[in-house]
């Protein structure tokens, strides 16, 4: 870092644009700086570097003289998000002559240059290129020299020299780098993938172990947690999920399918109420198969060929549930009334929060016991609020 001077980001004579890059770090050495998410622009004799907006305001910003890179080199590191490369630029000493800087001395012989998620192979080829063109040695030996038609001649092919190989070139190599890089993260994927479905089946058949020794304790279970992590463990997941492969007609498919989704479902069904929304169905269904995904579709026509103890059943609001057969409109609607009557009045989101369930359920829970006449609705700026109705079940003197 002590090879970087303070400089307003303003071209000199001869001096061209070439290339830029956003949210770049510096490191010095290996050691990271407070240099961070800035913009590095790219001329043909110097690096500039500055916070977002500074280098267009033409601000005084960190600048390194080309001049001072011997080579480049890269690395790459890899976290939980990918792979991403850094560029290392091999430095000379320091010039006497060097205006100030963010450090007078330094021990490190490179910087880093780094992004959130490496740079841009774009700008990568540019930097490369630059520093291969070396435009700044012609100009800067003898600035006479570009009064000369032959030297300005030469100065203009080392310039075209580097936007031909960043241009057209430089997309085609950026083109190549993503192809490959999406090969490796692929590759890595289907590592992974692999892992996980050799665990998965582990997973499987403990939860399967763990949840039979449990029903086989049921009757001392008595604490709502060991309850709730019951249902956790019948719900994690299902050791021969139902497949299309493995059926020649759609028919037995839905059947047996429909089958596996009852076996799975009824216990928490029953805890949740007696009902539970198709939304939230999918989600349970697809976590317990794993990678056997079922689509909405398929789940759909699986759960309209439900025939006991669990239905699927469409209310006139278009909103679909599965629900036990043993669920009584008539019970329902009697026990949203005394809810109501407990508090006087409850909006869908109260009921839902006192019940756990989803505002869907909740709302259409309300709307049973106000078409059985146990309710009746209030909609105001307020919003939309449920009263017991006084009107059906007054005392009549």
């Amino acid at each position: 870092m002590n090879r970087f001077a303070y400089e307003e980001a303003r071209l000199v004579e001869s001096e061209s644009f070439v290339s830029r890059d956003r949210n770049v770090k510096i490191y010095d050495g290996d050691q990271k700086t407070e240099f961070e998410d800035g913009e590095v622009v790219l001329t043909t004799h110097r690096l500039f570097w500055g916070r977002p907006g500074e280098i267009a305001r033409a601000a005084v910003t960190l600048c390194l003289p080309l001049s001072y890179v011997i080579s480049l080199s890269e690395e790459t590191t890899s976290n939980f998000f990918g792979r991403k490369t850094r560029i290392i630029m091999h430095l000379r000493p320091p010039d006497v002559s060097k205006g100030p800087g963010p450090l007078d001395t330094s021990r490190a012989t490179h910087i880093k240059l780094s992004g959130k998620n490496g740079l841009r192979v774009e700008f990568h080829n540019a930097l490369r290129e630059t520093l291969t063109a070396r435009v700044w040695e012609i100009s800067l030996t003898n600035e006479t020299i570009l009064k000369d038609p032959e030297a300005m001649a030469n100065v203009n092919e080392r310039l075209a020299r580097i936007q031909k190989r960043t241009g057209i070139g430089g997309i085609e190599r950026h083109l190549e780098a993503k192809a490959k890089a999406t090969d490796e993260n692929i590759a890595l994927a289907f590592q992974d993938l692999s892992v996980l479905m050799a665990m998965a089946k582990d997973m499987v058949g403990l939860s399967k172990s763990i949840s039979g020794k449990i029903r086989e304790q049921k009757g001392e279970i008595s604490d709502d947690e060991t309850v709730r992590f019951k249902s956790y463990l019948l719900s994690l997941g299902i050791d021969d999920p139902v497949t299309r492969d493995n059926f020649t007609s759609n028919t037995a498919y839905f059947n047996s399918l429909a089958q596996q989704i009852c076996e799975m479902l009824l216990d928490p069904i029953e805890e949740h109420g007696g009902m539970m929304s198709l939304a939230d169905v999918y989600c349970r269904v697809n976590r317990a198969r794993g990678l056997e995904l079922l689509s909405p579709e398929d789940l759909l026509h699986a759960c309209e060929q439900l025939n006991g103890p669990i239905k699927l059943r469409r209310f006139p609001s278009g909103a679909m549930v599965l629900q036990l057969e043993s669920h009584d409109d008539e019970l329902i609607a009697i026990d949203t009334l005394e809810k109501v009557n407990a508090a006087e009045s409850l909006a869908v989101e109260e009921l839902a929060n006192q019940l756990g369930i989803s505002l869907l359920l909740a709302k259409e829970r309300l709307l049973v016991a106000e078409r059985l006449g146990k309710v009746c609705r209030d909609e105001s700026v307020e919003g939309l609020r449920f009263y017991a109705n006084l009107l059906l079940h007054r005392n009549v003197d």
